[in-house]
């Protein structure tokens, strides 16, 4: 479970609101909440003690597993309910022994225990997804928990703020101060579902890089610097090989300058002159240069701080050349010669 949450905020195609990036650093918000009773102070709540619990607190129906009651009045079934609601309250006391004033739970809250905690100025929050608790007890520290008779064991949640926050339409429950200050909400909006996934799958591959070079810190320059680099090598091995090895060494040289030339195409420039001038600076010794996309021309990734992840970089080349190998390899099957038939001399 990682301490980043993506809220996928609605496409609105009548406002046609363009997609656009909302983070809350060192905060969490929740957005799939059925509903919150603040308690008496309002929208506001700081210095927050919160138990996150997975646990019934839905005593206004009636619930006997396994047996079967017969009354023969409406005051048999009142005593009952009235039974149910004693038992609820005994459980709403031993969670407000815990000295907190939120609570968070993943099932439903009724009214009866919702009224209680609202008497006693404890936030309830219900409903909340699986995901949305365990992401909570991560980033406030605490854990989720189901019995409640042992306060001194449970590990509570903490947080400095809570707030009701609007963004367009949606009403989002914002956690800032959290107890790990790395976690942060990402909110995406856009004017539709297609935008959206887009956004997601971009955030989420960014997201990708930087966790493998946090696993590997190993660092390459951008840019189509790095491929570049090893196309002049592969491109000096080639010049010194004799035989038909040396034309598929230069044709993997050849695949690898179409890297940069990808770039400047996906940039708008005009990829056949960039991508010789880079070349050109390339064979200078100049091996720090690479594409500056943001202003079309020939720079230094040094000056620029342009790197990409060496974890990325090596699991690429890998799969383009196992793409590539495959791919000959099935064109080899096709080009193959039929096998000779052999007379059928056990006919049926």
């Amino acid at each position: 479970m990682a301490p980043v949450n993506i809220f996928k905020h609605g496409a609105d195609e009548e406002k046609a609101e363009t997609a656009r990036l909302s983070s809350f650093v060192g905060a969490i918000a929740i957005g799939d909440l059925v509903k919150s009773t603040l308690g008496p102070k309002g929208m506001r709540l700081e210095n927050v003690k919160i138990l996150i619990a997975n646990t019934g607190m839905d005593t206004d129906k009636i619930k006997i597993f396994g047996s079967r009651v017969r009354v023969d009045s409406t005051a048999k079934v009142a005593e009952i309910e009235l039974a149910e609601k004693e038992k609820m309250k005994e459980k709403v006391d031993r969670i407000l022994k815990h000295g907190i004033n939120c609570f968070i739970n993943r099932q439903l809250i009724y009214n009866y225990p919702e009224q209680l905690f609202a008497q006693a100025g404890v936030m309830a929050i219900e409903h909340a997804d699986f995901a949305g608790v365990e992401r909570l007890a991560l980033v406030t520290g605490g854990e989720i928990t189901s019995t409640f008779d042992h306060p001194e064991l449970v590990k509570l949640g903490h947080c400095k703020l809570i707030e009701e926050v609007m963004i367009g339409e949606d009403m989002l429950i914002h956690f800032s101060g959290v107890a790990m200050g790395e976690a942060c909400t990402i909110v995406l909006r856009g004017a539709t579902q297609q935008i959206l996934d887009e956004a997601e799958r971009s955030l989420h591959d960014a997201l990708c890089v930087l966790a493998q070079t946090v696993k590997e810190p190993r660092t390459v320059y951008g840019g189509g610097c790095s491929e570049m680099l090893m196309a002049k090598v592969v491109s000096d091995l080639a010049n010194r090989t004799p035989g038909k090895e040396a034309v598929a060494m230069e044709s993997f040289a050849k695949a690898l300058r179409m890297l940069p030339t990808i770039i400047a195409d996906n940039a708008g420039y005009d990829s056949a002159d960039l991508v010789a001038q880079l070349r050109a600076a390339h064979q200078e010794n100049k091996s720090t240069f690479g594409l500056n996309m943001s202003e079309g021309v020939v720079g230094n990734m040094v000056e620029l701080g342009i790197t990409e992840s060496f974890q990325v970089k090596c699991q690429m080349l890998l799969s383009a050349s196992e793409a590539a190998e495959m791919i000959l390899r099935v064109d080899n099957i096709i080009k193959a010669a039929p096998r000779s038939r052999v007379p059928d001399h056990h006919p049926c």
